[in-house]
C-alpha cells in the first residue's frame, strides 16, 4: 500500500497520549536491590517470585517466540489474550460515535462485542454462501471513517480458510488497519500472513498460544504488525497486561515445539476420520470443509441435536442464530476417546 500514513488513522487523543511510565519501564537492567515499585520486600507465601512485578513489555517471551515464528521480537506484542488485542486496536484507531470498522458473519463474536463496547459502529458485509469473502461489498460498505477491517482465517465458526487473494486484494485496498486472525492457523495447510508484514504496513496478523500450543488458561494472545503499530498497542495497555506465571510457563511450552506438532497431526487426522464417520447419519445434511479443529455440521434440527447431546453431558457449540449458519452445530475435535464417545451418542439420537 503507498501513501501510507498510520498516524492519520490514530485517534488524536492517543497520538497525544503521554503513557504511564511502570517502574519496571523505567529500570531494566541487573540490580541486586530493588526500592523503586513499592513491592512488598519480605516475598510472598509461594515459592516463585510473585513479590516482583513481571516484565511489562514480555522480552524472554517474545524472544523464545521470535525463533518459532521467524518474526523479530520487536514486532511482536503479547496481550492477555486475543481479546485485548481487539480492544486496543478499537481504542487507538476508532473514535467512538465517529468511525467505523467493516465485519464479514459468520465470524468470531468478539469483533462486534467490542464494537459494542467501545461505542464503534460495526458494519457487516455477510460471506457468500460458501463462506467467501464478498470483496466488492467490503470495498462499497468502506468509507473515510472505516478504520479497521476483521478477517478469520481460518474461520469461525465455518472452520475455512479464506481465498489468499481476496485478503491481498483488501490489503492493497482498504486505507484501514487490516486485522487478519490466524487462531487456527496451526491446523490449516494454508500459509500465515506473518511473512507479509514488511510489504503491508497497514497489516496486523493476529494468533494465539490458546489452540495448538493448548494453553487457553494463560489467555496468551499474539500480534504480529510493524514497530510503528505495536508501538502504540504498548502505549495503550495495561502496565503489566501478561502476569509472571503466563510469561514463565509460556517460555517453558515454547521448548516443547516437536510435542506441539505431533498433537496437531493427531488433531488433524482426527478432524478427517470425525469427518467421514459424521457422514454416515441421515440427520447430518452437510458437513463443510475445515482447516481448523472443529467441523461446522449443519443437521436437520440443530437444537433438538444439542439438547440431546447435552442430556449425555457431550457439550457442542450450537451457532444456528449466526449468519448462514441455520441448523448448524460446531464440534470440535476431541481425543480419539472423546470422538468415540460423541459417535456412540449419535447412534442412539431417536430422531436418526
Amino acid at each position: 500500500m503507498s501513501n501510507f500514513n498510520i498516524d492519520e488513522l490514530v485517534r488524536e487523543n492517543i497520538l497525544k497520549l503521554e503513557p504511564y511510565s511502570s517502574a519496571r519501564n523505567e529500570y531494566s537492567g541487573e540490580a541486586s536491590v530493588f526500592l523503586d515499585a513499592n513491592e512488598n520486600s519480605y516475598g510472598s507465601p509461594l515459592p516463585e517470585s510473585y513479590h516482583r512485578y513481571p516484565d511489562p513489555l514480555q522480552w524472554q517471551l517474545k524472544q523464545a517466540l521470535s525463533k518459532i515464528k521467524g518474526v523479530p521480537p520487536q514486532n511482536i506484542f503479547i496481550g492477555n489474550g486475543s481479546d485485548e488485542v481487539i480492544d486496543l486496536a478499537y481504542r487507538i484507531f476508532c473514535r467512538p460515535g465517529v468511525d467505523n470498522v467493516i465485519l464479514c458473519p459468520p465470524t468470531y463474536g468478539m469483533y462486534k462485542v467490542a464494537g459494542g463496547i467501545n461505542d464503534i459502529e460495526t458494519r457487516e458485509v455477510l460471506m457468500t454462501p460458501d463462506f467467501q469473502l464478498n470483496v466488492e461489498g467490503i470495498l462499497e460498505v468502506v468509507d473515510e471513517r472505516s478504520k479497521l477491517l476483521f478477517l478469520c482465517s481460518p474461520n469461525n465458526p465455518t472452520g475455512n480458510n479464506l481465498n489468499r487473494l481476496d485478503m491481498e486484494m483488501l490489503l492493497n485496498n482498504f486505507q484501514g488497519i487490516v486485522l487478519i486472525d490466524e487462531a487456527y492457523i496451526n491446523y490449516s495447510r494454508q500459509k500465515s500472513f506473518v511473512q507479509e508484514l514488511t510489504e503491508y504496513p497497514n497489516l496486523v496478523v493476529m494468533q494465539t498460544l490458546s489452540k495448538a500450543w493448548g494453553l487457553a488458561g494463560l489467555r496468551l494472545g499474539l500480534a504480529f504488525a510493524s514497530e510503528k503499530i505495536l508501538s502504540l498497542f504498548n502505549k495503550v495497555k495495561p502496565p503489566y497486561n501478561v502476569n509472571l506465571s503466563s510469561q514463565q510457563l509460556g517460555i517453558k511450552a515454547l521448548e516443547s515445539l516437536e510435542s506441539v506438532n505431533q498433537t496437531i497431526r493427531v488433531t488433524v487426522e482426527q478432524r478427517m476420520l470425525l469427518q467421514e464417520a459424521l457422514t454416515h447419519f441421515p440427520f447430518i445434511e452437510k458437513i463443510y470443509p475445515s482447516d481448523a479443529n472443529f467441523l461446522l455440521v449443519k443437521t436437520k434440527d440443530a437444537d433438538d441435536l444439542y439438547h440431546f447431546l447435552s442430556a449425555k453431558r457431550i457439550i457442542v457449540r450450537n451457532r444456528s442464530k449466526e449468519p448462514l449458519c441455520q441448523n448448524c452445530l460446531r464440534i470440535t475435535i476431541g481425543t480419539e476417546k472423546e470422538n468415540e464417545i460423541l459417535l456412540d451418542a449419535l447412534k442412539n439420537y431417536p430422531h436418526g
